[in-house]
């Protein structure tokens, strides 16, 4: 790998496994950033996969992508996560935990050290576990590490309500909250259509009334559902990724639910877990807290001790 004098944005992607490798591929198509790293402990699929994006570059944007280690990861923007073992058929995101977790103390001081003021998009799951992880084995500050959280379900629940009424997921406002996988919840009282809220609109628009449980189902199952048929998911979790990235490198202060340190908010503390936050060019710019009914904030609380029952098992 030749130096870097350029000047540019530089994103490092530690993993070029399934996920690991569609990020790169989709920051190569849309141009999002100058140069991209690709780092695994298997080198050979790391230069493999680099080959083969860059082989491709000169039909779109001009991407500089190349392998190396753990030091390339100097003067990254961003570092992208995707490091660990990946989700098999019928296991949950949990399940992984203390395996990812042993990757995660291992690698992360190594690579923060050549990386310090990066911003982190934690990516690998059980994501809310290891985002925690990072915290505690780094130095790194809690709004410099960002967990895909549930970036991703929040846009599988827009689009499973888009479906239903008929209209583009862009039109539609709705989030998923809590952990990523089975505590997640829907906060229904904040979800709105063209600021109507949800059920008004449907009402109005003479829509069947919409089955929000089997909307729950559709939207906790979906990655179980893709991993039953193809045996893992990447190109969805990509596409979250490149907006998250996108967002920071442009400060274009979007919120994204995403996975964060929550200390003293709704009577939750140290814990990572998905609200909204405000993205930009320093990571989590600012959270932003949505008034939630008793009962929805009493999910968002189950969610939390969950979280913090895994964490409470889990050898830092």
């Amino acid at each position: 790998m030749g130096n870097r004098t350029k000047s540019g944005t530089k994103i490092t992607i530690l993993g070029a496994g399934n996920v690991g490798a569609s990020v790169a591929y989709t920051f190569a198509v849309a141009g999002t950033c100058s140069d991209v790293v690709l780092v695994d402990i298997n080198k050979a699929k790391a230069k493999g996969e680099a080959m083969d994006i860059r082989q491709g570059v000169s039909f779109g944007h001009n991407v500089e992508v190349y392998d190396g280690g753990y030091e390339d990861a100097k003067d990254s923007d961003i570092v992208v996560v995707t490091l660990g073992i990946a989700r098999k058929p019928g296991q949950t995101r949990l399940d992984l935990a203390q395996t990812n977790v042993n990757i995660i103390k291992e690698v992360m001081p190594q690579v923060a050290k050549y990386a310090p003021d990066a911003i982190y998009v934690v990516v690998s799951n059980p994501v809310d576990v290891l985002t925690y992880t990072i915290l505690k084995c780094t130095n790194l500050s809690p709004k410099q590490v960002i967990g895909s959280g549930t970036a991703l379900d929040t846009s599988r629940l827009r689009s499973s309500i888009a479906d239903h009424v008929g209209l583009s997921p862009n039109s539609i406002h709705a989030y998923v909250f809590g952990e990523h996988g089975d505590s997640s919840f829907i906060p229904w009282s904040i979800t709105n259509i063209a600021g109507v809220p949800m059920d008004e609109y449907c009402a109005d628009q003479e829509h069947a009334d919409i089955n929000k449980d089997e909307i729950i189902e559709e939207v906790r199952a979906a990655g179980a559902e893709v991993i039953k048929r193809k045996g893992a998911t990447f190109y969805a979790i990509a596409m979250s990724v490149n907006k998250i990235c996108d967002s920071i490198l442009r400060d274009s202060k979007n919120i994204i639910t995403v996975s964060t340190l929550i200390n003293d908010k709704y009577g939750i503390n140290d814990v990572c877990l998905s609200l909204p936050c405000v993205i930009g060019s320093n990571g989590i710019e600012k959270e932003v807290s949505p008034s939630m009914t008793d009962e929805e904030m009493e999910k968002l609380r189950n969610s939390a001790a969950a979280l913090r029952s895994v964490l409470d098992q889990i050898v830092f």
